[in-house]
């Protein structure tokens, strides 16, 4: 295998160890649910216990690590392609976001029922109903492959926009610190610089897509509707029969006719906490792994600076 594919999957399951008791807050503060406030004390309460701080995270495990795999591969080769007529040079910012939106639209077919699974098991009151195993084998039982795809369109287009964010503000803030630091630092100066540059594409990116991921959870997340969880399309019921679920758009106006324009940018001071955090952790394990198994690769960024 490549060795893109193993950094980026190593690397997108660390972050989500990282970042899942943040990611949990995230979840519930967009799909409002109502004893969570945007209080230290009440984000504290939403972890009754030590196995409630992974709450969810069995299947973003699984399914991030292949998906950052994936991101990754699909990127490289991509801004190869549309670099190989400029050998030699730095990639253009252009062609690096449009390699991003690629890499991310390819991701789609693990992120959409990665991501349904994992809302809906983040979300749910009940820890004995928060498997993500019991969750995926409810859906395949009652709506089978299709359910497992449901939020599909607004997921990938989530993706595809934030993922090409994501490299662009990377190779941007990467270019930015190697304006102002002439000659190549010490390992420690360049792990930090690593460390700051892929904090602030996480924080970019998620500040670029958080309303489509409002939207996003709550399509995902209206089968829990019910008198136990939050009323995740504002103040309305949602039945449990599939052919009354409301599309993306549907979503998006009952919850700006509920709650105004706010409500789509609830949790987003959570979300960039963790972003900051988890990004930076990602890209400093994917560039570690990515140096240890390709040493030309390292040679390479060595001789130019950019390591």
């Amino acid at each position: 295998m490549s060795a893109d594919f193993w950094a980026g999957y190593v690397s997108g399951a660390a972050g989500i160890l990282i970042g899942n008791p943040l990611d949990l807050i995230k979840v519930r503060l967009q799909a409002g649910t109502p004893s969570l406030t945007s209080t230290p004390t009440s984000y504290a309460s939403q972890f009754s216990s030590a196995g409630s701080l992974i709450r969810g995270a069995t299947a973003p495990i699984l399914g991030y690590g292949a998906l950052n795999a994936l991101l990754f591969v699909t990127y490289n080769r991509t801004s190869a392609i549309l670099n190989s007529s400029t050998p030699g040079l730095p990639p253009n910012l252009w062609t690096t976001w449009v390699a991003g939106a690629i890499g991310g639209l390819a991701t789609w077919v693990v992120s959409t029922p990665t991501e349904l699974v994992k809302c809906r098991a983040q979300i749910s009151s009940s820890p004995t109903a928060a498997s993500s195993w019991g969750i995926t084998k409810e859906i395949l039982r009652r709506e089978g492959i299709r359910g497992l795809y449901f939020g599909g369109v607004v997921t990938a287009l989530r993706d595809s926009i934030g993922y090409g964010f994501y490299f662009w503000s990377y190779e941007l803030s990467t270019r930015l610190m190697m304006s102002k630091m002439k000659e190549r630092g010490s390992d420690t100066e360049e792990a930090a610089k690593v460390l700051l540059c892929g904090g602030l594409a996480g924080v970019v990116t998620w500040a670029s897509i958080f309303p489509l991921d409002v939207i996003k959870t709550r399509v995902q997340t209206q089968i829990l509707a019910d008198s136990t969880t939050a009323p995740l399309l504002g103040n309305a019921r949602i039945p449990e029969s599939t052919e009354m679920r409301l599309g993306a758009m549907a979503v998006a106006r009952n919850a700006y006719r509920s709650e105004g324009p706010g409500v789509f940018f609830r949790g987003l001071t959570v979300c960039s906490i963790r972003a900051f955090i988890v990004n930076a952790a990602q890209w400093a394990v994917y560039e570690w792994i990515m140096n240890e198994l390709d040493p030309a690769r390292k040679i390479s960024k060595t001789k130019d600076g950019t390591l």
